[in-house]
């Protein structure tokens, strides 16, 4: 495996997108699972790939450890190899995750108005109390106001907070629909809880890397490749609420984000494909 920096992750680099070991993992994992690859792989496959995103070996064979003792992948040997499989609860999260990540318009609310949540967990919960608000974040919602959480349009909150059902206490979340008046209108408080500057930025950046990739990304291998895009593209959805057209300008780069991916991820499809059944 090669320490050196490629040119496209250069590249990549310089368009400030840093990526994290455990989100590309993640993404690889998702495309093994959308291929329905459900048997365990060798660790070396992992390695292999994530060394093509620029992950180090040490760093990632650290990544795939902690899935295990999280509940994620298994990990067993066969004769001097090891193995990783994903488990019923990774299937599970991946699945869930993929809906969105697959979906036909990901930047546009469902249906009108608001989903509103308030939330009380004990102080000496705070694990839970932070997995609970990556949870609400993923599911596009925002603080406008001490304990309350914002997201537009009609928010699946059962199937975001499904993870955490067990582990929160009842009547923990309380949550409502509800439209604005127009004398009470939500734009100011909207405008201040997502920083559509920051927003337009990074999908400016995902921009930069994926709508004309540069000749030099053809030295990235095509399965490292697809593990980048849809790392990147998690990122992207992560970060952007699904905000209605009037808070946004006209100019807004979502919906080319959106087809820079598909056509990426068209192109990227195939050659992925054969070479997750080459490497193992």
């Amino acid at each position: 495996m090669s320490s050196t920096v490629s040119p496209a992750r250069a590249r990549d680099e310089d368009a400030g997108l840093a990526r994290n070991p455990r989100q590309l993992l993640l993404a690889l994992l998702g495309e093994q699972l959308d291929l329905r690859i459900e048997r365990p792989l060798r660790a070396g496959v992992y390695l292999d790939v994530l060394d093509g995103a620029g992950v180090a070996g040490p760093t990632a064979r650290a990544t795939l450890d902690r899935m295990v003792v999280r509940g994620f992948l298994t990990r067993g040997r066969v004769g001097r190899e090891v193995e990783y499989g994903l488990t019923d609860h990774g299937r599970v999260v991946l699945r869930e995750g993929s809906e969105r990540v697959h979906a036909p318009d990901p930047f546009s609310p469902h249906g009108g108005g608001w989903t509103l949540v308030t939330f009380s967990v004990p102080e000496g919960q705070r694990t839970l109390r932070h997995r609970l608000r990556a949870a609400l974040t993923w599911g596009g919602f925002a603080p406008v106001r001490d304990g309350l959480w914002v997201a537009p349009g009609e928010v699946d909150l059962a199937g975001a907070l499904e993870p955490l059902r067990d582990e929160l206490a009842d009547s923990s979340v309380v949550a409502f629909r509800a439209r604005d008046l127009p004398e009470f209108p939500l734009t100011a408080s909207v405008r201040e809880a997502w920083d559509l500057a920051a927003l337009r930025d990074m999908h400016e950046r995902f921009l930069a890397v994926w709508e004309d990739p540069a000749p030099s990304a053809a030295s990235v291998p095509p399965l490292s490749s697809l593990t980048m895009l849809v790392s990147d593209w998690l990122t992207l959805l992560r970060a952007d609420p699904r905000l209605p057209d009037e808070f946004l300008g006209e100019d807004w780069p979502a919906q080319r984000s959106f087809a820079a991916y598909r056509a990426r991820r068209d192109e990227l499809r195939d050659d992925a494909a054969a070479a997750f059944a080459a490497l193992d």
